[in-house]
């Protein structure tokens, strides 16, 4: 016998309550960096925009840093961790296969009634996490979400490698996400192109280290060909997430793409026709790439520096290894 089941109803709508950063005390400048490397602080600044980054102390794990940040999230929220219904994590450097670096945290913050789960998005993380956020508290299966974006890459790079070295850095960036009566999320525009997964990659896989592989594996990238995909295909997902949130480029208080390369954010700015007087987030001058992390990074900054406004209108994206992308307009926190 067939039997209907009973479902669940969530909120109308959701929004980002609140979003907060963590930053660790380290600063690495670009000289550090040419120590290993040829190069130089004029070449790096000429390709990437960075002049300095952010790296963990040894000691410092993903779940030190993502705990730093959720817990000033949490507060900003007046959300009690108890509250919470589900912890998700958006990062690809957390350095045991199992549990969850989710599972860990939501642990040390109190967060004892939650569901917890780490997302392998890469740079899209962040944008993956809060679309699946919205989707939970809308369907029912939640009602506060906290999103963690968070990356220890300083312990997958080959410091020695000249084409990424200089690229890649450590923070954390949280929100907690909850019920609202007016849209603050709006539709959530991904995928991904696995065909072109060895653009961005690992030099071999853990196994193949332990079965005597050579170097400990760490991060690899085809830069060129990163850059004409970010290029020629995210700004269109970016038309497509204003599109599907029924605006323009002209109706938002600030932009904030993953902070992969100034050169890559200013193109996507030209093919986007984004208004000159729109915000951009530059997070990464100082900052560097931290993949996962670096949306949240850059938004707690912006609204922090007043560069954007509390309640404005964003549109965020991400893009990264796998190749994935994510993006959606969001309302401010």
């Amino acid at each position: 016998m067939t039997h209907a089941l009973a479902t669940t109803t969530g909120a109308q709508f959701a929004r980002i309550m609140s979003v907060a950063s963590y930053r660790p005390e380290r600063i690495v400048t670009n000289a550090e960096i040419c120590q290993r490397i040829d190069s130089s602080d004029e070449w790096i600044r000429e390709r990437s925009g960075i002049i300095e980054r952010r790296w963990a102390h040894p000691d410092e794990s993903v779940v030190d840093m993502g705990r730093a940040a959720a817990t000033i999230a949490l507060e900003r929220a007046g959300i009690d961790p108890a509250q919470i219904d589900m912890v998700v994590m958006a990062t690809v450097t957390h350095p045991y296969q199992t549990p969850s670096a989710a599972a860990v945290m939501g642990h040390q913050i109190g967060a004892v009634n939650a569901a917890a789960m780490d997302v392998s998005a890469a740079c899209a993380g962040f944008c993956y996490c809060i679309g699946l956020a919205s989707d939970m508290i809308r369907a029912g299966s939640a009602q506060y979400v906290l999103v963690v974006g968070v990356e220890k890459l300083s312990e997958w790079v080959n410091l020695d490698d000249r084409s990424s070295a200089f690229l890649f850095a450590d923070g954390a960036g949280a929100a907690v996400v909850g019920p609202s009566h007016v849209n603050g999320i709006g539709p959530v525009v991904w995928g991904a192109d696995g065909s072109q997964c060895e653009a961005i990659t690992m030099t071999q896989s853990l196994i193949d280290f332990r079965d005597g592989g050579g170097d400990f594996p760490t991060l690899v990238m085809q830069g060129q060909q990163v850059f004409r995909w970010a290029v020629g295909e995210i700004a269109k997902v970016c038309q497509r997430a204003l599109d599907a949130a029924g605006i323009t480029a002209q109706d938002l208080d600030a932009f904030i793409p993953h902070q992969a390369n100034m050169r890559i954010t200013n193109a996507m700015i030209k093919a986007v026709a984004l208004p000159p007087e729109v915000p951009v987030a530059r997070d990464i001058q100082f900052t560097g790439n931290t993949s996962a992390a670096s949306i949240p990074l850059a938004m707690d900054r912006m609204l922090t520096d007043g560069e954007a406004p509390h309640g404005g209108t964003a549109l965020i994206v991400g893009f990264g290894a796998g190749l994935v992308y994510a993006a959606q307009v969001v309302t401010l926190p």
